[in-house]
Parts: C-alpha cells; structure tokens; sequence
C-alpha cells in the first residue's frame, strides 16, 4: 500500500497511527484535516488558518505561511508538517526536513486535483472512508458545474492593489473560474519564460479594453464595495487621460468576490464551486 502513497514532489509516505502529530502550514489543508475527522492530531497551524473557526482556535499557531517560526514547529514535536509549493517557501522546507519525520508536500492547480489530495490524506492518516465521502461530494459539485451551459466571460481577477495583481491561467484561481466558462487575462501562463503566476499590471494595459467584467478578491487583500467604486473612478481617469473614455472603457462591470471559496481548495472546494456557480448564475 504504501509505495502508492506518493505526494506532489514525489515523495513517498507511509500510513500514518493515531499518534500522528501534525502541523499544518497551509489554511485550505488545515481545513481538510479537520473534515477527515484528525481534529485530535492536528497540534499546529499558521495564523491564516482560521476554518473551522470553533476548532482552530484550540492548535496553536506558528507564525505565516511565509514566516514560520521553525522553533515553535520543533516545540510541537511534530511528526508530519504539511506544505504547499506556492503557498510556503522552499527555504522553510528545507528547514523543517531536519527535524520534522514527514514533510507532505501538496500543489492541487485545478478543482479535479482535489480528489488526489483527499486520497493522500485519507492514505496517509488512514482516513480513507472521510476521504472518499469528500470525493464523492466533489464530483457532484464538479458534474453540476459542467452539465451547466456558461456563457463565456473574460475576466480581471484582482488579489491586491499598489501594485495591482491579478492571476496567470496556470493558478488554481483560474481553474476554478473556467468550471463556470470565464477565463482571465491576461492569457498568460506562469510557468511561461520571464512570466509570473501573479502578474502586477496597470490600469492603461490595452488588453484591459477586453474584459467583461472585473472581481476584486476579498482576499488575500480585503477588498470592499468603496475600492470597486474608487476603480471605478480610477478607470475613468485613465480613460480621459489617455483619449479611450469609451462606454466598454469606463463602465466596465466591478464586483466583489470571495476569495476563500474561489482560492481555497482542500474541503472548501465543494462549498466553492456550489459558492461559484451561484455566483456565475446571478451575475
């Protein structure tokens, strides 16, 4: 069984007893952890990892995902940390290996990778039952989203401001808004040459004139209904001042979106397609 439990840098795992001691450094796997029933061997977690909100409280945390505090992992005694490739550094890693026995490497970039996840983590800490009921879920939000016709959309999905920064089509955010037919720009990927998975932009780029419709994520910055109005503004001024001041130019369509349901993957998944396609349908 265990030469099949292998993670996302192909490392291989052994099941795991119930003296497991985890400590997770990502909020979407802090979140499946708890849905596959390992609240008592979960014993840390970063700030950010804040769902199940009740059930959290009680893990002590260990700094950001970015800024983990390496002796307050190795007080835990941790037998297993769980990282993610674009979530945590690599330096990071490279630290905890020298104590921590386990280091569970994950990188789901689109929703379907859920269903490996899930697997891992059931084989892993021998939860396969919890994980399977997860998958089971999953596809059926996943069938939902594909037996719907979508109109097709391009989109800005905004995640932060000065700089502005949106997302490259190879990230998980854009995986997910495909499942309702709306595709981001720029059409770019992050895995290209000399690109970014999180490109910054400014509000004259001319592929800007193409979007149907801009989200502002409510995370990982907390935009609100006043920073949709001030890009309103915003991209009126650039408008005049530049000669473009069309209607497409100007009225372009601003909202805000949850950014926990359409970044998070793990469990969340389920909640944010069904999240999504709500969304999609409405607006």
């Amino acid at each position: 069984m265990s030469e099949h439990i292998v993670d996302a840098a192909g490392n291989r795992h052994t099941t795991a007893g119930d003296e497991a001691r985890i400590v997770s450094l990502v909020p979407s796997i802090t979140e499946l952890l708890f849905a596959l029933g390992l609240d008592q061997q979960i014993v840390g977690r970063t700030g950010f990892c804040v769902h199940p909100r009740e059930r959290v409280r009680a893990v002590p945390k260990v700094g950001g995902t970015k800024s983990v505090r390496i002796d307050a992992v190795r007080a835990l005694k941790p037998t297993h940390a769980i990282v993610n490739i674009d979530e945590n550094e690599r330096t990071t890693v490279d630290e905890l290996r020298a104590f921590v026995p386990h280091i569970v490497v994950t990188h789901p970039l689109v929703p379907e990778d859920n269903r490996a996840l899930f697997a891992l983590l059931g084989a892993i800490f021998d939860r396969q039952q919890a994980a399977q009921r997860l998958t089971e879920a999953l596809n059926t939000q996943l069938e939902a989203a594909q037996a719907h016709h979508w109109p097709p959309q391009r989109v800005l999905y905004v995640i932060w401001r000065d700089p502005w920064m949106t997302v490259a089509r190879d990230t998980y955010i854009s995986a997910m808004l495909r499942l309702v037919n709306w595709h981001t720009l720029p059409a770019v990927d992050g895995g290209a040459a000399g690109a970014q998975r999180y490109p910054a932009f400014d509000l004259s780029v001319p592929w800007l004139d193409g979007i149907d419709r801009i989200l502002l994520s409510t995370e990982p910055y907390r935009f609100t209904q006043s920073h949709c109005d001030a890009l309103a503004q915003a991209l009126q001024a650039v408008g005049k001042s530049t000669g473009k001041l069309t209607r497409k130019h100007a009225g372009k369509r601003i909202e805000l979106i949850d950014g926990e349901q359409v970044s998070w993957y793990g469990s969340r998944a389920i909640e944010g397609i069904g999240y999504l396609r709500r969304y999609a349908s409405r607006h």
